[in-house]
């Protein structure tokens, strides 16, 4: 059965208030997760926005729910430290009692890197800088023992982090992007899921296969491998209510990968997903003082 969950841009206005407003709904409204970006707080026109640290608000969320699923869509290791990132993983797992999925990726939006001061590296060298933060991770997540590393840009000498997660196999590493040559591949060292980003039905069925194709070439059974996928969301109870969000904008337009319409519509795209092979789907949702519908898309 396809899980149905919610993504927020944490760094597009997102202050303690709205954030814990957004926890409370997704929890009792019945949503399988809420996960988030991990991005420095955005500049629009000439002032910046409110944004939340990653952790601290997932380590708020951890202590203040009971059921929901939860983690970062993702976080970059060309500004997270990997040794750091998942010592703060386990800890906020730990709180959770086991809820946790660490999405972790390359980095990409080169103004928060060159605003706060961080190298994203060309392509080549950010993926093997990416390598390296999956290889630092893993080893310390699901090892029971002490791990010891020697890389070129990281190293470990019988190092261990506790506390632990209570997962018994460790946190899954969720690695998010459509790349059939480099992000699939990792996937199939390293992830427990996939999560593709706004792919269209046929795309996101050509790249599951291709990923299907990997993992047994790499002797993994396909089901290792959770596939889910992020889009975006522009729901509305009537209409009226989906073109005065749309401003303007003619539906057929949009890009076939964003959902936009009414429940009707919801209820079929979703139902496309589930037969194409997501497992779950986190609907991005910008509008984040729209309580009332975010509530109302629930029930459906």
């Amino acid at each position: 059965m396809l899980e149905v969950a919610i993504m927020i841009e944490g760094q597009e206005g997102i202050d303690w208030p709205r954030w814990k407003r957004i926890v409370r709904i997704v929890e009792d409204s019945g949503y399988a997760g809420l996960f988030r970006s991990d991005n420095f707080p955005n500049m629009r026109t000439d002032s910046y926005r409110d944004g939340l640290e990653l952790w601290a608000s997932l380590a708020w969320l951890a202590d203040n729910t009971e059921r929901i699923k939860f983690g970062p869509l993702v976080s970059p290791v060309s500004f997270r430290h990997p040794v750091i990132s998942a010592w703060q993983a386990s800890s906020v797992d730990n709180l959770a009692g086991g809820r946790l999925r660490l999405g972790m990726g390359a980095g990409w939006q080169e103004w928060e890197h060159d605003t706060f001061g961080f190298d994203l590296l060309d392509t080549d060298n950010r993926f093997r800088h990416f390598e390296e933060g999956l290889e630092v991770v893993t080893r310390l997540l699901r090892s029971e023992e002490p791990v010891s590393f020697d890389g070129e840009f990281y190293r470990l000498r019988d190092a261990m982090l506790k506390p632990r997660s209570p997962q018994t196999v460790g946190i899954p590493i969720v690695i998010g992007g459509n790349g059939p040559r480099r992000t699939l591949p990792l996937a199939v060292r390293y992830a427990d899921e996939w999560n593709a980003v706004f792919l269209t039905l046929d795309l996101f069925s050509e790249r599951n296969a291709r990923l299907d194709g990997l993992l047994r070439e790499a002797v993994r059974r396909p089901g290792e491998v959770r596939r889910t996928l992020m889009t975006r969301a522009i729901f509305g109870r009537t209409e009226a209510d989906v073109d005065r969000k749309l401003d303007g904008a003619p539906r057929e337009e949009l890009d076939a990968a964003i959902i936009a319409g009414t429940a009707d519509e919801f209820v079929e795209r979703l139902g496309r997903l589930s037969e194409a092979g997501v497992e779950r789907v986190m609907l991005q949702w910008l509008e984040v003082d729209d309580i009332v519908s975010l509530e109302a898309l629930a029930q459906f």
